[in-house]
């Protein structure tokens, strides 16, 4: 096992730095879509909360997999929806946090969504009676609010993040999960190849896991 990380070392940490901003990337593509839907959820527009519902029910229930694949052969190599110039991998990378994105941001809308939910209804109604329209009253009052609630839910959606992205491997992507599969196939060190894989993901979501926790008791709201 040492002596793989020996040989590997420079490679495993490139793996998972670009992992690392997969996720990153990702996450605020997410945070930023899933905002964006979770109010179409709760809006008084009943068109805006049929887009909402069917967004949250269609990339929910697509497998992720579909979803990489379509973006990279689909929308890139089809359609010729070239986001970084000429270069396939670059290309690639940035579909893949797309897929990434859109994917997750179903995920953070329901979660944001529950947390709307846990806000009295009390507080919107002293918005609308200071003359807040609904943008206003969702951004100002709302909203923070609800982020505050589902601190720890928003947390565990992006632990499954970090670990959903080595889906990015399908479509050349060069993250943690493309290097293990090609260390696999050149080294007949299988059990220590995963243990090494294994031992990194557990480096980058312990952490995390135990940040947002920390997090969610700090700005527990008191009700």
């Amino acid at each position: 096992m040492f002596d793989l990380i020996s040989e590997y070392d420079s490679r495993i940490l490139d793996a998972f730095w670009v992992t690392i901003k997969l996720t990153f990337f990702s996450a605020i593509g997410a945070l930023l879509l899933g905002t964006l839907v979770a109010g179409m959820r709760v809006s008084p527009i009943p068109v805006a909360r049929w887009v909402g519902t069917a967004y949250v029910s269609i990339f929910r229930n697509t497998p992720l997999t579909l979803i990489i694949v379509f973006c990279s052969l689909g929308l890139y190599t089809t359609l010729h929806w070239e986001l970084a110039g000429d270069s396939i991998k670059d290309n690639n990378y940035w579909w893949a946090i797309i897929g990434l994105s859109v994917y997750t941001a179903a995920f953070v809308c329901e979660s944001l969504r529950a947390g709307i939910n846990t806000v009295h209804i009390g507080q919107s109604e002293a918005g609308r009676s200071l003359g807040f329209g609904f943008a206003q009253n969702l951004r100002l009052i709302v909203l923070p609010q609800a982020f505050r609630a589902v601190i720890a839910p928003l947390g565990s959606v992006l632990i499954a993040l970090t670990k959903n992205s080595t889906i990015a491997s399908v479509i050349g992507v060069g993250e943690a999960a493309f290097l293990m599969s090609e260390m696999n196939e050149n080294e007949a060190a299988v059990l220590a190849i995963g243990a090494i894989f294994a031992l990194g993901f557990v480096v980058l979501t312990l952490p995390t896991g135990l940040f947002f926790g920390w997090l969610a008791k700090r700005f527990e709201v008191v009700r």
